[in-house]
């Protein structure tokens, strides 16, 4: 099912965060999906364990803590996120471009040890 994203965030300093604001079924409520990396700090993890944190609030941080981006594919306005445990696909029409291209730009900085694969069509 197709999530409508309302937002995206992004931070580009110690933290690399590209955060999507998913509408809720009630109105005016938005969920989280958030990628993370803080490749400053890696180096203190197992291999295993370096690359993109995908945390989504339906799926709370206490059931699932290993959760990493796997693969990423952007065509047109639909975003396709694979992590090792779930899929989440998403609308992202009604973004703001800037925002986009923002977003894609902090997505290339969080691979590059090519530890997903990141496609944009």
């Amino acid at each position: 099912m197709m999530e409508p994203v309302s937002l995206i965030t992004t931070a580009d300093a110690d933290d690399l965060i590209v955060a999507f604001a998913i509408e809720d079924a009630e109105p005016g409520e938005v969920k989280s999906l958030i990628l993370l990396r803080t490749p400053k700090y890696e180096f203190v993890f197992d291999d295993r364990e370096r690359g993109v944190s995908v945390s989504h609030d339906d799926y709370p941080e206490t059931e699932i803590d290993d959760d990493l981006l796997v693969r990423i594919s952007i065509a047109q306005n639909v975003v396709a996120i694979d992590s090792k445990h779930h899929r989440y696909e998403l609308d992202v029409s009604r973004v703001d471009r800037e925002k986009l291209a923002e977003a894609w730009g902090i997505l290339r900085r969080m691979n590059f040890d090519n530890r997903f694969t990141l496609e944009i069509f």
